[in-house]
This record gives structure tokens, C-alpha cells and sequence, in this order.
């Protein structure tokens, strides 16, 4: 038996159902919204698993899943050195987001992350502690600010509305995951004039650590074939 992690609730859950219904298979729940129990229509051999999209890349990692869907943002996150133990498959074209840095608006001369590295070093002597940024995102956010010489900040720990926390004089600057900015202007946020630090988006992988035996390797050839995409050679390339 093959199994297939995908998001339990909301438009994640039901994008992914219409991704692989217009594929020839279909993911439907078979009880309440509390029962986390569906069923898989049109390839023979797959259990369909509804987990949280956050529980997914753990899932995925662990091998208790074969496939899974869920953010890039999420899997490079929870992790680590993650083209080890998972593949990326397809990436499914919605649930896009970037993953970005944001600093006050007021912040007239921070634009770049070298502006940043310097409105740090001044803050700490002005203030006698480090810049905080707020994140849920401490791998990704962390391993980013090294790479581009940021050094005088700490990270401190958001899982509520990380855009609320400059208002709110929990932190002095945002790292978080947007798809419009209307969030972000809201709460009188400006993005860093760069790249982000992430581009995300739903997208299918699949664990290296799971038991890819005879049988359901033979399931994944039948749903590659049913949906017309190369999922076997990619979990073997990959």
C-alpha cells in the first residue's frame, strides 16, 4: 500500500483534491472533519493519510508516508539537509508564497540587507540588546542572514501573527511567509528591496525513507501513469 499525506482542511486541502481530480484520481473524505479519514478513487493501492500540511514534511521524513503534499517553505524548514530524505516531485502551482524579511516603514534608510546589518549594529549600542526579528521560520531565516552578513540580531520565536509583533513591541522586524503585502502594509511594513528568502508553493514530494518495496513501487508506476507525470523516474533520479 502506497500512502498519500495531503493538507486535512481549508484551500490547500481542496486545491489539492482538484489537482488530482483533473488527473483521473480522486481524494475525497469519507467522514467528518474531525475523522481525518479519506479514500483514493481511479489507482488501485493508495491510502490516502489527511495530516496537518506542517505534520507532512515530519511524516515524510520519518518514511511513514510515501507522498506528500505540502509548502517548499515547510519542508526546507522542518528538515534538515532535506534533499537527503525527501524529493521534490511537482511543484502544483498554487499556494504560492514568498518567504521575506520586513522592517518598519518608518525605517526610511533600511532598503537592503546590508542597511539592516547596520540598523543592528546601532541598535545594540543604543538600546544594549540585539535587533529581535520574529519568525516561525528559525532554519531558513537564520542560515539566510549568515549567508548575507547579518550578525547582530536574535530571532525570537512567533506562531501567532508574526506582523502584529512590531506593533505590539515584541520584536523590531518580521521574517514570514506573504502572497499579496496587504498584511504586511496593514501593520505599517515595508519588504527589504531584495530577493526573498524563499519562494514557496504547494508541491508533491516524495520520502526517500520509506519502504519503497516491490509493491508500491508498482502502485507509483500505476499512478504515474494514470496522471500521465514521470514520478517514478523522478524518485529514482532525484
Amino acid at each position: 500500500m502506497l500512502k498519500l499525506g495531503v493538507p486535512s482542511k481549508g484551500r490547500l486541502m481542496d486545491k489539492t483534491f482538484d489537482w488530482f481530480g483533473s488527473r483521473g484520481v480522486g481524494l475525497r473524505r469519507t467522514g467528518t472533519e474531525r475523522e481525518y479519514a479519506g479514500a483514493v478513487d481511479g489507482v488501485e493501492g493508495v491510502s490516502l493519510v489527511l495530516l496537518s500540511a506542517g505534520e507532512i514534511p515530519r511524516e515524510l521524513a520519518a518514511g511513514r508516508i510515501h507522498l506528500g503534499v505540502t509548502g517548499t517553505d515547510l519542508v526546507h524548514e522542518k528538515i534538515p539537509v532535506w534533499e537527503r530524505q525527501v524529493a521534490e516531485l511537482v511543484p502544483l502551482g498554487f499556494g504560492k508564497a514568498d518567504l521575506i524579511i520586513a522592517v518598519p516603514k518608518c525605517w526610511i534608510d533600511v532598503e537592503t540587507l546590508d542597511d539592516l546589518d547596520a540598523a543592528a549594529a546601532r541598535f545594540r549600542i543604543e538600546h544594549g540588546f540585539r535587533l529581535r526579528i520574529a519568525t516561525k521560520y528559525h532554519r531558513l531565516v537564520h542560515a539566510h542572514l549568515r549567508d548575507n552578513g547579518v550578525a547582530d540580531y536574535q530571532l525570537v520565536d512567533s506562531q501567532g501573527a508574526t506582523e502584529g509583533t512590531v506593533a505590539n513591541l515584541t520584536a523590531e522586524a518580521v521574517a514570514d511567509i506573504t502572497s499579496t503585502g496587504e498584511t504586511l502594509r496593514a501593520n505599517h511594513l515595508k519588504l527589504l528591496g531584495e530577493e526573498p528568502i524563499l519562494r514557496s508553493q504547494a508541491t508533491l514530494f516524495g520520502s526517500r525513507k520509506a519502504n519503497w518495496d516491490a509493491d508500491s513501487q508498482a502502485v507509483l508506476a500505476k499512478l504515474s501513469a494514470k496522471m500521465d507525470l514521470a514520478l517514478s523516474d523522478a524518485m529514482r533520479t532525484n
